[in-house]
């Protein structure tokens, strides 16, 4: 159970939801507190206005984002604000739908919403703050609630509590917005006010669709207009119907300020031109709402009754067309191309399709669209805005595309395009189309990132039939190439989810520290235990650590309790454990060196190498190669005594026998410092078919992937405890050099040093068995190394770190 923070001291008052009662003292000041269970049925945020802080004067806001909350005890539902002060229990996905809470306390608050406003509450209606509340870690059961199927209700149908019932959909409680944000970034559209399909013709005035429709005015025409000072194209709002293509479409833009009012603060631009040039139309606010999703690149409309207005990015000489819901009312259509007279039809949008063979000669920063199947569909995650709104988390994820034109494959660094159901869909083994990608490079490698206008299409969603670009070369080339696969062979490499990480990074501490110029230097170990603190859900960093490593673990994926791990008998363990959880992949210890105690210890002998192998060999499992043992499920350091006592009998007393003749033996002991298991997000899994939904769901932001569930592609993997040489704080992370998406292999010399630096075995040579690695981690004593961490937050109490490369540091 996560108890958040109570910000008031004494509550006398409750309210019952199933009896629909809400009772509360004549004090003005009383809390309400739910006794029964609550389920979290949905979660909204938005950003707050000039008007927030009135809501909450008892409290700091914390950031620009406030969300409402609608929770059910199973009979009725409520929405509810939650106080800014909780607000770290959404943005760790420690709270989310779904979640069960327990002692929740609401305080009575005021709406912000216009009581005129759809959805709005009145005055006279209930509107409450949530205040503090546990989140329980288990659902509930049956039992909790009379034996009513807790996950059986059908919340929708559900009646609000008391008088808290909205007149329509529900809107913003404590900020004067008409739409909310998603969850997890600022571009997607939220809710289903987007609409997908145009307004009826009522709400947009009739548009005639007989054929030879002509414009009243062309963009060149205009541009002079304006240029030349005319009174009527300067001043006030053009009348004359203007007939253009969509060229590009770029993303929604949220400008909301926490210092300014405005109910729908959205931005979109669309290029446009007709046969006379091109122009930027800009989409403002609620326009936005209605319209955006009803338009895409390649559709004719007409426009009238805008305004034309100096481009705000361009030189003097340049125009803009501003497109609003008011001041005057702009009235757009979708026009039939056959509609349209010939001699006055856009032309179509081109087209700049590389393939990745060509890509290799393009300079960083040209523009270009690709064409692949993907093999690879990463998961979404976030990283900070650099452009000066720092708070901002933007939402990315990575593609493999393959084209069969060079062997390699087009990576891609999607963010967010607006296009959240097209996202949904990008699984392995579809035909993905990405336009006005941004080719960039780094460390080596190139890779492909958004433009403002990029835009993504996919098999499944009846997009390529309905593009232009069907039927260009590049697209037939490429679907020739794609007939000649086999399904299997490509099934047997396509991934889904994971850790991933692009492009990698350098083989060698010198490029690295080169590459790392003006980047903040080395973390302390308690520096880096409150960065990862810091992180919210799905933030992706990469921090730096100087360390040594105490402790080598091999584990395989669902058999943790059984392990085959070394230690450095002088610095692995302390008297206090790392701070860890079952389920968090990070934790942290302060150590001494002086009170380390080995667990399992390798023991230096004088000779015999072949009988140490015949040794291993002896504990290996027939399929896997590997020794195990197994830690008990009861692990109690009063044990450690009496195994050390029983040490003797697994040693071989007679010195002509094996023991004398072994490098390095390997026993069992309680592992009451056994690192976390590894999160389930952090293994990609394979990607199958028939559960592509499945899947896709499982690895979203929020979605979490049952263990066991479906196939990983990745069994086995290795933990390595590393200790600061700052102040001897103590970390756990994953390592995985067998990764099934390996950054380009290089050949090395498969020894530990090797290995860690390039994050990846051999390429030239079979990788070395767990045994034989785990009998070379004498390698790593006392070795002072460069540590690069890759955090990533994944909700709750999981932090993942993987350890992406490791330098030694020189004398």
């Amino acid at each position: 159970m996560i108890r958040s923070s109570s910000l008031f001291s004494s509550h006398s008052s409750f309210v019952d939801f199933s009896s629909h009662v809400f009772v509360l003292q004549t004090s003005s000041l009383s809390a309400a507190v739910c006794r029964e269970l609550l389920r979290v049925v949905d979660l909204r945020r938005y950003g707050r206005d000039q008007g927030s802080s009135v809501y909450f004067p008892q409290t700091v806001l914390n950031g620009d984002d406030l969300y409402d909350v609608t929770l059910t005890d199973g009979h009725c539902r409520l929405c509810v604000t939650l106080d800014p002060g909780l607000n770290r229990l959404v943005e760790r996905n420690v709270l989310h739908a779904g979640s069960t809470l327990s002692n929740a306390t609401f305080v009575p608050a005021i709406t912000a919403q216009h009581p005129s406003c759809p959805g709005a509450a009145s005055a006279e209606m209930d509107s409450y703050r949530l205040e503090s509340v546990d989140v329980r870690e288990e659902a509930p059961s049956v039992e909790d609630h009379d034996g009513v199927g807790w996950f059986d209700v059908d919340h929708d149908s559900l009646p609000w509590f008391g008088s808290s019932e909205p007149a329509g959909p529900l809107v913003p409680l404590r900020a004067n917005r008409s739409v909310f944000l998603p969850l997890w970034n600022n571009v997607d559209p939220s809710g289903e006010e987007w609409r997908e399909a145009p307004p009826t013709e009522e709400e947009e005035g009739r548009e005639e669709e007989e054929e030879g429709q002509r414009p009243a005015v062309t963009v060149s025409e205009l541009r002079d207009s304006f240029l030349s000072g005319q009174r009527g194209v300067a001043r006030g709002a053009v009348q004359h119907r203007l007939i253009v293509r969509i060229i590009d479409k770029s993303h929604l833009m949220y400008y909301g300020r926490t210092d300014r009012n405005c109910e729908c603060p959205y931005k979109a631009v669309l290029e446009v031109c007709d046969r006379t040039g091109s122009v930027c139309a800009v989409l403002w606010n609620s326009v936005c709402v209605s319209w955006y999703r009803c338009l895409k690149p390649g559709d004719v409309i007409s426009l009238r009754r805008y305004r034309v207005k100096q481009h705000y990015q361009a030189e003097r000489d340049d125009i803009e067309i501003s497109v609003n819901s008011r001041n005057p009312a702009a009235q757009i259509s979708v026009l039939p191309e056959s509609s349209v007279s010939p001699e006055y039809l856009p032309p179509a949008p081109t087209y700049s399709f590389y393939n990745s063979q060509e890509l290799l000669d393009r300079p960083p920063g040209a523009v270009c669209d690709v064409i692949g199947l993907l093999t690879l569909s990463g998961r979404p995650e976030r990283m900070r805005s650099k452009d000066g709104r720092g708070a901002e988390l933007l939402e990315y994820r990575w593609l493999r595309l393959e084209d069969g034109t060079s062997s390699q494959p087009i990576m891609v660094k999607l963010f967010s395009t607006s296009q959240p159901k097209t996202h949904l869909h990008l699984h392995p083994l579809s035909v993905v189309v990405c336009t006005r990608l941004k080719l960039l490079r780094a460390a080596d490698q190139t890779f492909l990132a958004n433009t403002t206008n990029t835009q993504v299409y996919c098999t499944g969603l009846g997009h390529h039939s309905e593009m232009s670009y069907r039927k260009l070369p590049p697209v037939r080339r490429f679907l020739r190439w794609l007939r000649s696969q086999d399904d299997r062979q490509v099934l047997s490499r396509a991934l889904i989810g994971g850790f991933f990480t692009y492009p990698p990074p350098p083989v060698s501490l010198e490029t690295y520290m080169k590459d790392r110029r003006g980047v903040p230097g080395f973390l302390r170990g308690a520096e880096l235990q409150r960065e990862l603190e810091g992180l919210s859900y799905r933030e992706r960093r990469t921090f730096c650590i100087q360390a040594t490593v105490t402790m080598v673990t091999y584990r395989r994926r669902g058999q943790e309790d059984r392990s085959l791990f070394w230690t450095d008998r002088a610095s692995s363990l302390s008297p206090s454990p790392p701070l860890s959880s079952s389920s968090s992949t990070s934790s942290f210890s302060p150590t001494s060196p002086s009170s380390a105690v080995g667990q399992l210890t390798p023991r230096p002998v004088t000779s015999g190498r072949s009988r140490k192998r015949k040794r291993l060999l002896q504990l290996e499992t027939p399929r896997k190669r590997c020794p195990w043992f197994t830690v008990p499920t009861e692990q109690n350091q009063d044990t450690v005594i009496l195994f050390e006592a029983s040490m003797e009998f697994l040693e071989n007393s007679n010195a002509d026998e094996d023991d004398d003749d072994d490098d390095y033996t390997f026993a069992t002991a309680p592992l009451f410092l056994t690192p976390p298991p590894v999160a389930e997000e952090t293994l990609p899994m394979r990607y199958d078919h028939a559960r592509r939904d499945e899947q896709a769901v499982a690895v979203v932001m929020g979605g979490r992937a049952e263990p066991g569930r479906f196939d990983s592609a990745l069994e086995d993997y290795y933990t390595l405890r590393l200790r600061a040489l700052s102040d001897g704080v103590s970390v756990d992370v994953v390592f995985l050099p067998s990764s099934p998406s390996p950054p380009p292999l290089l050949p090395h010399a498969n020894t530990w040093t090797s290995i860690l630096s390039h994050g990846a075995f051999s390429s030239d040579k079979p990788p070395p068995s767990p045994a034989d690695l785990i009998a070379m981690a004498d390698q790593l004593t006392n070795r002072r190394l460069v540590c690069v961490l890759e955090a990533c937050h994944l909700g709750g109490a999981t932090t993942e770190l993987i350890l992406s490369r490791a330098f030694r540091l020189p004398n």
